[in-house]
């Protein structure tokens, strides 16, 4: 497969990424995504066994093949809301959920991965009008956003790279699309930088100001991954792949 045959297979797949036949950053991300969910080396080399990969995924979307949509997030946790984004953090804090993390996220993932509501509801952050105890998770942009935080990173230092006492576990990072992917189903939002996005990339994407916000620029077990883009581009590509299924 030439380069645009890999791009074409991976948009059909529900990757979001340019078919300009060049084999770029975001082209390179979306095939090392892949590789992990096929169980393959992600190295982002389109060998023998991604081609045969990429080859029976396509072969399986186009017989029609079921879907297998398992749900990972209560129904009860998602309320009837009008919802324009899904806003990503970390905690700064502990593998576990504080009291305070609670009121400030709707959905927290815990260091093993496990899942923890809010104390706030979603439609208290309605996109018409934010409701008395909504989640105040991003800095004057919380009307119709989602915040979805990993329960980690106290004590980091962005420069020099410092993961602190509590480091983003792989756990964590391989449950947050599936939260994401959830919570784009039931809300009808899109998987693209400006709807599905990191606290890190707000001010630069959407041109709100935040105070010094790196999560999430890096990750504590992959540090070959830097910046908010690289890191935004990767969990939007695994949420893509599993509404593509």
């Amino acid at each position: 497969m030439d380069t645009t045959a890999i791009q074409r297979a991976l948009v059909a797949l529900g990757y979001s990424l340019a078919v300009d036949g060049m084999m770029g950053p975001k082209t390179r991300i979306a095939v090392q995504t892949f590789q992990r969910g096929a169980g393959l080396a992600a190295d982002g080399i389109v060998g023998t066994l991604t081609v045969a990969a990429l080859q029976s995924a396509a072969s399986k979307r186009g017989a029609g093949q079921p879907a297998t949509k398992g749900q990972h997030l209560p129904a009860d946790w998602m309320p009837a809301a009008r919802m324009k984004r899904i806003v990503v953090h970390w905690t700064a804090g502990a593998h576990r959920a504080s009291g305070l993390d609670r009121r400030h996220y709707h959905i927290l993932i815990e260091g093993d991965g496990k899942l923890v509501r809010g104390i706030p509801s979603i439609d208290l952050n309605d996109a018409r009008e934010v409701k008395p105890g909504y989640a105040a998770h991003t800095l004057s942009c919380n009307t119709g956003s989602i915040g979805v935080s990993l329960c980690c990173m106290a004590g980091a230092v962005e420069s020099p790279f410092n993961a602190g006492e509590a480091p983003m576990t792989r756990s964590q990072w391989e449950a947050l699309p599936r939260v994401l992917a959830d919570l784009c189903r039931r809300y009808g939002i899109s998987v693209t930088p400006r709807t599905v996005l990191s606290h890190a990339e707000v001010q630069g994407t959407l041109g709100i100001k935040q105070k010094g916000k790196w999560d999430i620029s890096r990750l504590a077990f992959d540090q070959t991954v830097r910046g908010a883009q690289a890191c935004g581009d990767l969990f939007r590509a695994g949420t893509a792949s599993l509404l593509a299924t």
